[in-house]
């Protein structure tokens, strides 16, 4: 990659060569529901492999057999996954995974550090599992870059015009980088990302995050001009005011070409609720956009239908697809939490 070129940060609307998943296992967290999460993830690779290659990374080799099992006995073409044996902590990879950047039309995977969203979990694995891939030789050529400084893939979108979305609470947590103010962290961001400039949401709380507010539990860009965001159109709930406020705050913003957002209002399921009776961060901003298709969270709710038909309208030429999120959103994640996306220009894996 020259070294003189300015980066680009791609939308995750553009040509994609694959999908990240980190498999979940008995390590960690997922001991009591393994099965459950087994089905989720299986729906997932299953999909995406209908599109584009699935990188997955397994605990062991005990683990990797295990997940090869499924993939055949779900009818997934061998050809569409490759498994590498890296072991994790949990399975967020959009936090712990490499954002990518690109230069000239060559890819540079940006390997920033986690922190386990400010120090709230172990994430000494996960800190360096994509350097344990590129070392595997999962991107081929495609070089890595490990970023001195903390940020997640859920905390921040980009409209592909440089223009990138995200929320005070996260990352101007002193809990990520404490040494850091808004101004300088937005300049890191744009060297890094190339980005021209950066838009702030103060406003949108979700009961049952643990991330400080990720932006991809609220708004997500789905082209360069159109948002598709969280509403809570209830009075008597929670989170009413606080998205009542975010709403107006994305009505004041402005897309590139200084026209307002064609903004579009996705339902809110009913409360889903932990075995503790807390409430669990269920929405349906944290879908997935791949090659042809959007994957969509489902909840058995019935504002699932009134979600697809809103992604319908924002994605007219993909298949909209949905998933069935429970046993992912009792763990506080989704889809799109559990994924992350390596643009078209990314070299390829040879199998394991």
């Amino acid at each position: 990659m020259p070294t003189s070129c300015q980066p680009y940060l791609p939308p995750e609307w553009a040509p994609q060569y694959g999908v990240m998943l980190t498999w979940p296992h008995g390590h960690g967290d997922w001991g009591n529901n393994l099965q459950g999460i087994d089905r989720n993830f299986v729906d997932m690779a299953r999909h995406i492999a209908r599109f584009e290659q699935v990188i997955i990374s397994a605990f062991d080799e005990a683990h990797a057999e295990h997940i090869d099992h499924l993939l055949k006995q779900a009818g997934v073409d061998p050809g569409q996954y490759t498994i590498y044996v890296v072991a994790s902590n949990d399975i967020w990879v959009r936090d712990h995974g490499p954002l990518t950047v690109l230069c000239s039309g060559e890819a540079k995977l940006l390997d920033f550090g986690f922190n386990g969203w400010g120090g709230k979990y172990r994430h000494d694995l996960d800190n360096v599992l994509s350097r344990t891939l590129s070392r595997q030789q999962a991107f081929a050529g495609t070089p890595m870059e490990t970023v001195d400084w903390i940020l997640e893939g859920g905390s921040v979108e980009v409209d592909g015009s440089g223009t990138l979305l995200s929320t005070t609470s996260c990352l101007l947590n002193p809990n990520r980088n404490p040494q850091l103010n808004r101004e300088q962290l937005e300049a890191v961001l744009k060297t890094h990302l190339g980005l021209n400039r950066v838009l702030w949401l103060e406003h949108g709380h979700l009961e049952g995050d643990d991330t400080d507010g990720h932006i991809d539990t609220l708004a997500r860009f789905c082209d360069r001009t159109t948002i598709a965001y969280v509403r809570c159109d209830d009075p008597r709930d929670s989170h009413y005011e606080s998205f009542r406020l975010m709403e107006a705050e994305l009505q004041q913003m402005r897309s590139a070409e200084g026209q307002p957002y064609k903004l579009v209002a996705l339902p809110w399921p009913k409360p889903v609720l932990n075995e503790e009776g807390g409430r669990l961060p269920a929405n349906y901003a944290n879908f997935l956009i791949i090659n042809g298709a959007v994957l969509v969270p489902l909840y058995n709710d019935p504002a699932d239908t009134h979600a697809l038909a809103a992604m319908a309208s924002c994605f007219p030429d993909r298949e909209i697809i949905g998933i069935d999120s429970l046993a992912l959103i009792n763990q506080y994640g989704g889809i799109h939490c559990a994924s992350m996306q390596l643009p078209a220009e990314v070299s390829g894996p040879g199998k394991r």
